[in-house]
């Protein structure tokens, strides 16, 4: 097995050399897309033993074994030009989609790949030492595809420099949490309208694979159950080498695209599906117009509000969700009152799980929760469950993340949903909420653990949202006064008698 941590480091050194890469933002995405091609090299071995008259989507001489596989070839110019002038024309629009169908979706997935991918790299001979240094992963040896897995996550700890992981990184502990909870079936289509990097679509795979998949053609309907989306080139890149390193040889139900670039009205019955997983990008304002794809009511520049809309519109009847949002959601008025309304009288938000902060650090300091719902009937009551964290925890790090074992409480309490989670009780960290009660606050979810006292955050974030809704509520209060005030001083002035 090979070192691929140290491997990956060495790298990243060799790039920093280079003067066409300009940091970090740049220097993963130019190593992202010599892996996967290097990922799809290896998987191509594979099929040319498993698979009869295996043909490759790629010409001979642009398959990576061909090129860049002997330490002693091409470099220099001769490998910048070779690059620059033959591999990327052809991949990013030239690739011939012939011959069968699992050929033609292939090489629609390589075209889908590299349709925003540039090679930043300017000197062929670092080129050529950091494909040799590759070379030394074998992507069809286990413990180094494992120990890849990881490498994802450090891939985006690095890119938080560039000021973006946050948008498509989602902790693992919380990914295989909402997957347990929501049990996708064999048979159930399963959407992340905003897949990232593809963390729940991988972890739906395992829990499918580990559950329910049992047969050759129980792996072709998984297969076929996954679907994503994903806006950003880079994160969708590593999705579909996700999806390669995770058995899935065709991902073309992985799209590069805006879900919320579609019109609301345009989506029908046939797009809807069974489950969704997700974790939209919140803090973020959509493009202008796009906020015009959705009913008026509906209308926001805000990401998160835009994907809970269409998320609600995306269920079949008795279909499940887990969604990952903000505590803005929960207390924020206006149009996100109408949302939640909507999502109240549309679906039964069985279950609100409130994280504690730092699940998200090192990218965001945002305090987050995750709703459980099931379209279909409207809400009657809502559980609460507040996560703690664990003994002898003040916050989570980078050297102490939460782990999914952290979970096992909320396992033990959930109950089934058959029977309408009838056998859950209040705890210390659990209590429930009527939907007349939830109505009364106009539709406020904000609501505290009543079983903790009043305490006092010193977190920045926490203090600035606090803050903003102080503020908010000082602007309502003094329009208050001044529409009584006016009031009150009109009749005053209507009798005075004008002078002559």
């Amino acid at each position: 097995m090979s070192n691929v941590s140290g491997i990956i480091k060495s790298i990243q050194d060799i790039m920093r050399k280079d003067v066409g890469v300009d940091g970090d933002a740049q220097r993963i995405s130019q190593l992202v897309w010599m892996f996967f091609l290097k990922i799809f090299d290896d998987r191509e071995a594979e099929l040319d033993l498993i698979e009869d008259n295996y043909e490759s989507p790629l010409p001979e001489h642009l398959r990576w074994r061909n090129w860049a596989k002997n330490p002693e070839g091409m470099t220099g110019d001769e490998l910048s030009d070779f690059i620059n002038m033959q591999l990327f024309p052809t991949l990013k629009d030239k690739l011939p989609l012939l011959g069968s169908a699992s050929k033609r979706k292939r090489a629609q997935v390589v075209r889908d790949a590299f349709e925003d991918a540039y090679n930043y790299m300017k000197s062929g001979t670092l080129i050529r030492q950091v494909i040799n240094k590759i070379c030394e992963i074998d992507f069809n040896n286990t413990g180094d595809r494992h120990t890849f897995g990881s490498i994802y996550e450090q891939i985006l700890k690095d890119l938080q420099s560039a000021g973006n992981a946050g948008e498509f990184y989602t902790p693992r502990a919380v990914t295989r949490f909402i997957v347990n909870q929501i049990d996708p079936q064999l048979h159930e289509t399963v959407l992340d309208p905003a897949c990232g990097t593809g963390g729940f679509l991988t972890c739906t795979i395992d829990h499918k694979r580990d559950n329910y998949r049992k047969t050759a053609e129980d792996e072709e309907t998984l297969q076929a159950s996954i679907h994503g989306v994903e806006k950003k080139a880079l994160p969708h890149m590593l999705c579909i080498t996700n999806m390669i390193l995770h058995g899935i040889d065709t991902p073309t139900n992985i799209k590069h695209d805006n879900t919320l670039s579609r019109p609301y009205k345009d989506y029908s019955n046939k797009d809807r599906v069974d489950v969704i997983v997700t974790n939209p990008p919140f803090g973020g304002m959509e493009e202008d117009g796009i906020e015009n794809n959705f009913p008026s009511h509906l209308r926001t520049r805000e990401t998160a509000d835009l994907f809970m809309a269409l998320i609600i519109k995306l269920l079949k009847d008795k279909g499940r969700a887990a969604v990952v949002l903000p505590d803005g959601f929960l207390f924020g008025e206006g149009m996100k009152t109408r949302l939640k309304q909507t999502l109240l009288e549309e679906c039964n938000l069985h279950t609100l799980v409130r994280l504690p902060n730092g699940v998200f650090s090192p990218y965001t300091g945002i305090k987050t929760n995750i709703l459980f719902f099931t379209k279909g009937q409207p809400t009657e009551q809502l559980w609460y469950y507040e996560h703690p964290y664990p003994d002898g925890v003040k916050s989570y790090n980078k050297t102490k993340p939460m782990r999914f074992e952290e979970f096992q409480p909320e396992i033990d309490w959930w109950g089934d949903a058959s029977d309408g989670y009838a056998k859950r009780v209040q705890t210390e960290q659990a209590w429930k909420v009527s939907v007349e009660d939830i109505k009364a606050r106009n539709y406020n979810l904000d609501i505290k653990n009543p079983h903790i006292g009043e305490q006092i955050s010193h977190d920045p974030d926490e203090l600035l949202q606090l803050y903003a809704k102080q503020q908010k509520d000082i602007g309502k209060l003094r329009d208050q006064l001044k529409d009584i005030l006016q009031k009150a001083l009109k009749p005053e002035f209507s009798d005075v008698e004008p002078s002559n």
